[in-house]
């Protein structure tokens, strides 16, 4: 008999919560098949994948950043930050003890509930007890709101992870265009030496009466406009060298002690097709993937709020007026009892919160679905290129055989007397300007080579337990779809 009045009292809470209104339908994310992601095996790159070029130099350039950068820095107190939350997330699923002193001296109404002698005499009021509340998370607000902190923890720690996958990127590329400035002002070297001897050459036939002054002066200017060429490679090697130096969090001194060195060139298969795993080998999608799970528990959280909250509370210890007496047995107190609040009207507050969790996590899913767009184009890319290398290659020294020839041919019949230096003038050009493109082409295959590396998530593996690599469904996303 005792059951059907709680039974009632219970149906009358809930018919008098706030309404709760549907929302739109949710932001869905991308499948794997929508950008040619499919099911193949491939050699992904290793978590320390510059080794393979065998340079000393890179490798502790490379270390260095590791050590001292500060967006590592950042990223890591961003972590410690999300390990935090947890922590206080966690503590809402367990009972709070607190112990509790209380010391009131005052004088009482005599027009109130003591009876005389106590009133209208000064009295001290204490207490001393502990203290204790529990949340009964009886519509899941608590754990919603802890697993969409696990989830935040793990998209930070994906976060830190990308933020190493980008320093190291970002170390190795600066060091390779540093390679090849060191690679063309090598080259402007030896082209200022073929223009030296083009005008010694010119000017022994302005002696002999073969050639004008005007091709002396042809000939000292373009001399003096390689070498500013070689001047901005200069420029352009300290500048590479400090941007060096500044991302492994050292001064010009380390920059400027970096020197041209070899490279040991990568070799590998190319992959045929994008493979699937992708989706668990790049940190950032890893990221926006937890994210996603994030909001998704936060609208959780945001239903559960239209529900009675209920908490226990309880109390143990000792009450009395005067100081004497508080520890004697007759002063213990103890009392147990339900707190329910019962949200009926907040003038449209909890739909407005609601709305705004649905939202976040569309965001957070058109957020997923971006990462994932860019990285497969970013793979594609990076593959199409060093696909293509080969026969850029293969053209490239085709074209370089045939000017170096045609410069050599003009020089000779230069020196003999039976050409112009117009003729020589013009294969110069063709030289240097094909010289250059040798060294961008060589250094592009490491280039290339990088990009590729990071494109795979630069030897990021999905750690085991957390984000599965194929793209399931998130956890809630049919119970948000059912209520929207």
């Amino acid at each position: 008999m005792q059951k059907l009045p709680i039974a009632l009292l219970l149906c009358a809470i809930l018919a008098g919560c706030a309404p709760m209104r549907d929302g739109p339908a949710p932001t869905t994310r991308i499948d794997g098949a929508q950008v040619d992601l499919v099911d193949t095996a491939i050699t992904w790159p290793a978590d320390t994948w510059w080794t393979r070029y065998g340079d000393p130099q890179l490798n502790a350039l490379v270390e260095e950043a590791l050590r001292n950068s500060p967006s590592l820095s950042r990223a890591q107190a961003r972590l410690a930050q999300a390990n935090a939350a947890v922590g206080s997330a966690r503590s809402a699923l367990l009972p709070s003890v607190a112990a509790d002193y209380q010391l009131t001296r005052q004088r009482l109404s005599e027009n109130y509930i003591y009876p005389a002698p106590l009133a209208g005499s000064i009295t001290t009021d204490q207490r001393l007890a502990l203290d204790f509340s529990y949340e009964i998370d009886f519509w899941g607000k608590n754990r919603s709101a802890f697993d969409a902190a696990i989830a935040g923890q793990q998209a930070s720690a994906a976060d830190a992870q990308a933020a190493r996958v980008v320093l190291t990127g970002g170390v190795v590329q600066a060091y390779l265009n540093l390679q090849n400035a060191f690679a063309q002002h090598a080259v402007l070297t030896d082209i200022i030496k073929q223009n030296s001897e083009v005008l010694d050459i010119t000017r022994n036939r302005f002696t002999n009466g073969l050639d004008t002054q005007v091709e002396v002066r042809q000939a000292e200017s373009q001399l003096a406009a390689t070498r500013v060429e070689q001047t901005q490679a200069e420029t352009r090697i300290a500048q590479l060298r400090n941007q060096v130096a500044a991302l492994t969090g050292a001064g010009p001194s380390r920059g400027a002690a970096l020197m041209p060195a070899q490279l040991t060139r990568p070799a590998g298969v190319l992959p045929t097709q994008l493979p699937l795993e992708l989706l668990g080998r790049r940190p950032e999608i890893v990221a926006a993937r937890w994210r996603a799970e994030a909001a998704t528990k936060n609208i959780d959280v945001a239903k559960a709020l239209f529900f009675p909250n209920v908490d226990l509370t309880a109390f143990v210890g000792f009450q009395a007026l005067g100081l004497h007496n508080l520890l004697q047995g007759s002063s213990r107190a103890a009392g147990v009892g339900p707190a329910i609040t019962l949200p009926i009207f907040q003038g449209g507050a909890l739909n407005a919160n609601l709305a705004g969790q649905r939202a976040a996590a569309d965001e957070a899913t058109a957020d997923y679905n971006e990462a994932v767009v860019n990285a497969v184009n970013q793979v594609a890319d990076a593959l199409d290129a060093l696909r293509l290398l080969d026969h850029e290659r293969e053209a490239q020294t085709q074209a370089r055989t045939a000017i170096d020839a045609a410069y050599a041919l003009a020089r000779d019949r230069y020196r003999a007397g039976l050409g112009n230096y117009l003729v020589v003038l013009i294969a110069q050009n063709s030289v240097m300007t094909q010289a250059l493109r040798d060294t961008d082409l060589r250094m592009r295959a490491y280039l290339l080579d990088a990009q590729l590396a990071r494109a795979l998530g630069g030897g990021y593996a999905t750690p085991s337990g957390t984000v599965a690599t194929r793209p399931a469904p998130l956890s809630a996303d049919a119970s948000s779809a059912s209520t929207r």
